[in-house]
């Protein structure tokens, strides 16, 4: 029979035996908390990089992606670094679907970081109805769109950190659609206006996506007195600029120069290419220049720039000699390298190759921007990224992630471009 003493004994090493078992095990990692990243810390930090996002697979957008293709294409450009993307409108489901994606991944793994710019798409009346535009007049469907972004940035405030009031909207070549500057300012307001009656995050940015001319950097015929209220208004300015376009419109820094002929065919296009990263930067210095003529100081960030990889028009080999993967891959090092040393958002264009932008010509460059193609091949922008290993465990659509010509640099090079000499481009259309 156990005495009190023994009783009490083997309780003490009953105690003991149990708390070393518990100081012996691991200690619990705490579940990482989900950071609260606002806009102000995202735009311009290099470990943010921004990219313009569109999943559509088909020659028709009535076809959206599922949330399993969304997902997919996250975590592609998630592997790259990209964490912040470009939506243009709410009209369709697509940017929804795209919130839902993120959420899910978010869910999934809490450490999972995409940051959404959400577009709201803007009109004049009559715009897309086969009605002569009115470009004095807003379509009456602006309000709706306006009030789908407000009520998705409400719903997904961890995710939407900007809302950008319409894209190329205000630049007058847009003959289909644009609108006065007066219509994004109105827009613009609204949302500033939400923002200070707490209905909307004090901390999300508001601002408008466009091309250089339309923030002040072109033709005197943009300087009005809507404009500065609008550059006044908006937290940052969204500028896009597209010197593969201008190898065609505006040739002025394309071709080969001079004692260039001198050069090897690689030392010709590098040395274009150059010029066209120089002529971007001179759009956007001429944005800042008239930023600052208003006594204003405002953020620029790149809204949007690309080069497409093959034109069967203006820019391939009946035109400019611009498009080819080759010169795609330099300037998108150009501008990834400029903007993160300055301290600039490069939302470029675009992630990857969407058919239904020209649905009715397989070979319209504007099929053929992404640094994917549509069933997921790296294009040689991305072949760098490939050899690392980044995309390991990661499809599109079922399909393994691969370099574009099977990774034959020199298969590439054959179809690369000469651009020509300066005064010798030819014009067909």
């Amino acid at each position: 029979m156990k005495t009190t003493k023994h009783i009490l004994v083997g309780v003490l090493l009953t105690i003991c035996v149990l708390s070393c078992k518990e100081s012996m095990k691991a200690p619990e990692t705490p579940t990482p908390k989900p950071k609260n990243v606002t806009a102000q810390d995202i735009l311009g930090n290099p470990n943010y990089l921004a990219i313009s996002y569109g999943g559509y697979r088909m020659t028709s957008r009535d076809s959206q992606p599922t949330i399993t293709e969304l997902k997919e294409d996250m975590k592609l450009l998630h592997a790259m670094n990209v964490k912040f993307i470009r939506t243009y409108n709410v009209q369709l489901a697509h940017a929804s679907n795209i919130l839902k994606a993120i959420r899910a991944l978010k869910e999934e793994d809490p450490t999972f970081e995409m940051y959404v710019m959400l577009g709201a798409w803007i009109d004049c009346l009559n715009a897309w109805t086969g009605n002569a535009p009115d470009h004095q007049i807003e379509s009456a469907q602006n309000e709706e769109e306006i009030g789908r972004a407000v009520a998705l940035a409400q719903q997904y405030p961890d995710i939407i950190k900007v809302i950008a009031v319409g894209n190329e909207a205000m630049v007058k070549w847009a003959t289909a659609y644009f609108v006065q500057p007066d219509v994004i300012l109105k827009w613009v307001n609204h949302l500033q206006e939400l923002k200070n009656k707490g209905e909307l995050s004090k901390d999300l940015w508001i601002t408008s996506s466009d091309n250089f001319a339309s923030w002040g950097g072109g033709e005197s015929q943009y300087h009005v007195k809507a404009l500065e209220d609008l550059i006044a208004a908006v937290d940052y300015l969204s500028v896009h600029t597209y010197p593969m376009h201008d190898t065609h419109y505006n040739p002025t820094f394309w071709g080969v120069f001079g004692q260039e002929n001198e050069l090897t065919k690689v030392e010709k296009i590098d040395a274009a290419m150059k010029r066209a990263k120089k002529y971007a930067k001179a759009q956007v210095d001429s944005v800042a220049n008239y930023v600052k003529s208003l006594g204003l100081e405002k953020p620029i960030h790149i809204g949007e720039t690309g080069w497409a990889s093959a034109s069967n028009a203006l820019y391939g080999a009946n035109g400019s000699k611009a498009t080819d993967e080759y010169k795609e891959a330099l300037f998108y090092k150009h501008m990834r390298d400029w903007t993160n040393e300055n301290g600039m958002s490069c939302f470029y264009f675009e992630a990857f190759n969407e058919p239904w932008k020209d649905a009715h010509n397989a070979g319209g460059s504007e099929n053929h921007f992404g640094l994917f193609t549509v069933d997921g091949k790296a294009k040689y922008a991305l072949w760098e990224l490939v050899d690392q290993h980044i995309f390991d465990g990661l499809t599109r659509d079922g399909n393994t992630i691969i370099k574009t010509y099977n990774g034959d640099k020199k298969a590439l090079l054959n179809d690369v471009l000469l651009p020509p000499e300066k005064g010798k481009i030819l014009m067909n259309h």
